[in-house]
């Protein structure tokens, strides 16, 4: 099976995720020191809580606009970094975020109450009756209270995605709700026109970003493609493979490793997006999911009829050939993980290893294909079966099936267990980290 486009070689010079990160970071330093600058030329009020909260409440606004650029689903920068990557530092950027906006309001409530000696509620109620703003402020603070409690591991644990999903579009109210504030009450905001000029760039930037790529692209590139469903193949008990036609499917950047969020248009799954990675390499003609059962929107794949229209967001992921740095490579995958892997394998060139960890032969999904493949592309392949202890894939057993390991890429996609044993492992040979490759595909998956 051929490919759309070239198969690039090995990265030379600065890897495209160090680049990416790096602007990333660089852009964010530029705008703090902006705000600084903002701040510092707004002038100082004498008392030092209200400074204080001043300072807080504008690095909390730079830093709700980061998060809209993080969860934006850019492509360039999902490519180079990784929705998981990008999600995990949205997480980390979402909790500083939460403590900057708690201490924006504790130093401004105890700034204005120490001059009158009201309590911090009075001075809260104060405040939201008398200044402009204050309480559509309130009311994105405990909005952003609330979805910061959900998002936290013991909760999100105990709730469906879609319930989690639905909550957290809360945040853009209070997006909405923390800009009118500042517009009506930000001192910074209205100090000159240059600030007014920035803050409104910045915001509208943002939102732009959050447009372009959560709105529009998808819709376009679906009016474009117009995604349908041909086939719906049992690999095994509980795992389906969806075989998918559209129109210029030559033109759909996607790529062997990659992931999108599938939306089958029927009248009980179309509010339903679920991720699953591609597990064949895009030839212009067809597109192919394969997924397991794990759950109810899973499980219903194999009822899915041929003709059904599809609404496609993506492809997503850093998990390509773009971040290859040596021209041979090993493939790890654990169960259903396999899908992106198999995918990669037809498209990877050079001396290529896989590596199947499942339970029995009976859990090796694509198992014929994957040995196929092999042949046809001279690779090897060693499917791995058996119980969890000793580990298969320790050092010293990934030493023995691969001895030159730590001058190959290495790609490892598997269940969450699986993935951090082998990447512990991979540390322990001294496979230096830019030849690692790894996307937790808790969702993807």
């Amino acid at each position: 099976m051929t490919t759309v486009e070239a198969r690039p070689g090995p990265t030379r010079g600065i890897r495209p995720k160090v680049v990416a990160r790096t602007g990333l970071q660089a852009g964010l330093a530029v705008n703090a020191a902006i705000v600084a600058y903002f701040f510092v030329q707004a002038g100082f009020a004498s008392n030092a809580l209200i400074v204080l909260g001043r300072l807080t409440g504008l690095y909390a606004a730079l830093l709700m606009a980061f998060q809209l650029f993080l969860m934006a689903r850019l492509p360039w920068l999902d490519r180079r970094i990784g929705m998981d990557r990008l999600a995990g530092w949205h997480r980390w950027n979402g909790f500083l975020l939460l403590w900057l906006l708690l201490g924006h309001a504790v130093f401004i409530v105890f700034g204005y109450a120490r001059p009158t000696g009201r309590d911090p509620v009075d001075q809260t109620v104060e405040l939201a009756k008398t200044v402009d703003g204050v309480l559509r402020a309130v009311v994105a603070l405990l909005l952003i209270l609330v979805v910061g409690a959900v998002s936290a591991r013991f909760a999100r644990r105990r709730l469906a995605y879609e319930t989690w999903h639905f909550i957290h579009l809360y945040t853009y109210l209070a997006v909405a709700l923390a800009f009118t504030h500042q517009v009506a009450a930000g001192t910074t905001f209205t100090s000159s026109d240059l600030a007014t000029a920035y803050w409104y760039t910045l915001w509208g930037s943002a939102l732009g970003a959050v447009a372009a790529g959560r709105v529009l692209l998808p819709l376009w590139r679906n009016r474009r493609h117009k995604l349908v469903v041909t086939a719906v193949v049992p690999e095994s008990d509980n795992v389906v493979s969806i075989h998918l036609t559209g129109r210029d499917l030559d033109r759909l950047p996607a790529r062997a490793g990659q992931f999108f969020l599938w939306r089958f248009l029927t009248r009980d799954r179309w509010w339903q997006a679920n991720p699953y990675s591609l597990s064949a390499a895009p030839d212009g003609r067809t597109l192919r999911l394969t997924a397991k059962a794990a759950g109810a929107g899973s499980a219903a794949l194999r009822h899915v009829k041929p003709g059904t229209r599809v609404f496609a967001e993506g492809p997503y992921g850093a998990f390509t050939t773009l971040h290859r740095t040596r021209p041979d490579t090993v493939l790890i995958a654990g169960g259903v993980g396999v899908t992106p892997i198999r995918a990669l394998l037809e498209e990877l060139p050079g001396h290529t290893v896989v590596l199947y960890r499942v339970g029995s032969d009976k859990d090796a999904v694509l198992h014929q294909e994957l040995h196929e493949l092999a042949l046809a592309r001279s690779a090897e392949l060693h499917v791995i079966t058996g119980p969890i202890a000793p580990d298969p894939l320790a050092p010293h057993a990934l030493a023995g099936l691969v001895p030159d390991i730590a001058d190959r890429d290495v790609y490892v996609c598997g269940p969450p267990g699986m993935t951090t044993a082998v990447l512990r492992s991979l540390s322990e040979l001294g496979v230096p980290k830019p030849q690692i490759h790894f996307e937790r595909f808790s969702l993807a998956g």
